[in-house]
């Protein structure tokens, strides 16, 4: 059997340096390309080591071992041990991910019974590894880019539950409790009262909302325009709010003055009493993590402690 040496130590020199590069990326660590080939040298040279009276040491765990610890110190150097164990970890996650979606994928799209019987009872020895170099040199940077693309859409996930907060607003005798998402792009204000405004989406929460609310926020224009009519209690709730949206310069939307407004965040309660809510039908969030969008300025009112709002 032939074994191209320089091509396989070649390709394990790209491997380890994108398996650092994507460590990189999940540490959110710039580093410098130069420091980025050397840690992935250091990683191939256990494949030149295979070929010396070494390679009984060399292949063992524990030299695998100090080989990923000298990857790591050469791109990312050393500050503390927290600042190198988290590399190291990442490092191994990353390893581990992209190994187990090429081996996934490679028994997914191909059977063999006999081979997976050979693989099952006995090692596999030198390079004749079941998934071939050219699945993995196509699949690698597949792998490679999705798990990079789908941790960054975890931690834009993690971003937005961070930024999940209960909201109970109460209206008269009736109280409705929400999932709300504090944007910071929110900064609509009520320009006579200053008052901040939060939107509140309804759709999915037809059967325990009044039908007064149902009616403004499926057809606000009558309100608008001055045609509708409410009764006594809800005209002194109501105002209408100038707005700014993408694709309109000038928008008019009607938001209602509740009793008050309370944001539980982190364990903390924060009584806004100062507050419009704008009611709609649309929904906010295409997987309904959240019905409303919560403007930051509502959480710099009271803090309560101890209480809780159940939240439906």
């Amino acid at each position: 059997m032939v074994v191209y040496l320089d091509v396989i130590w070649a390709l394990n020199l790209f491997f380890d340096s994108l398996l650092l590069y994507l460590t990189a990326i999940f540490l959110k660590r710039r580093i410098r390309i130069w420091r980025l080939l050397a840690g992935g040298f250091i990683g191939s040279l256990i494949i030149l080591l295979a070929f010396t009276p070494i390679n009984v040491y060399s292949n063992h765990p524990i030299a695998k071992l100090l080989c990923s610890v000298m990857m790591v110190l050469a791109t990312f150097g050393y500050k503390r041990l927290s600042y190198f164990l988290k590399a190291l970890m990442t490092l191994y996650v990353a390893t581990f991910l992209i190994g187990g979606a090429l081996l996934g994928a490679h028994y997914f799209i191909q059977y063999n019974p006999e081979l997976t019987t050979k693989v099952l009872m006995s090692s596999v020895k030198g390079f004749g590894d079941p998934v071939s170099w050219l699945f993995v040199l196509i699949g690698f940077p597949v792998a490679w880019h999705f798990s990079r693309r789908h941790m960054e859409g975890m931690e834009m996930t993690k971003i937005q539950f961070e930024q999940i907060v209960n909201v109970s607003l109460k209206i008269g005798s009736e109280t409705f409790v929400f999932k709300g998402l504090v944007d910071s792009g929110n900064q609509l204000y009520d320009p006579l009262s200053r008052l901040p405004v939060m939107f509140v989406s309804i759709k999915n929460q037809l059967d325990a909302i009044p039908e007064q609310i149902k009616k403004i926020a499926a057809d606000p224009e009558p309100l608008i325009m001055g045609s509708g009519e409410v009764s006594d209690e809800w005209q002194n709730r109501l105002r209408i709010v100038p707005c700014r949206v993408v694709g309109q310069e000038h928008q008019l939307i009607v938001a209602i003055k509740p009793d008050n407004i309370l944001i539980e965040q982190n364990g903390d309660q924060y009584l806004c009493e100062k507050g419009l809510v704008s009611f709609t039908m649309q929904q906010l969030s295409a997987d309904d993590a959240f019905q409303c969008i919560v403007h930051p300025k509502m959480l710099t009112g009271p803090k309560q402690q101890g209480g809780t709002v159940k939240v439906s």
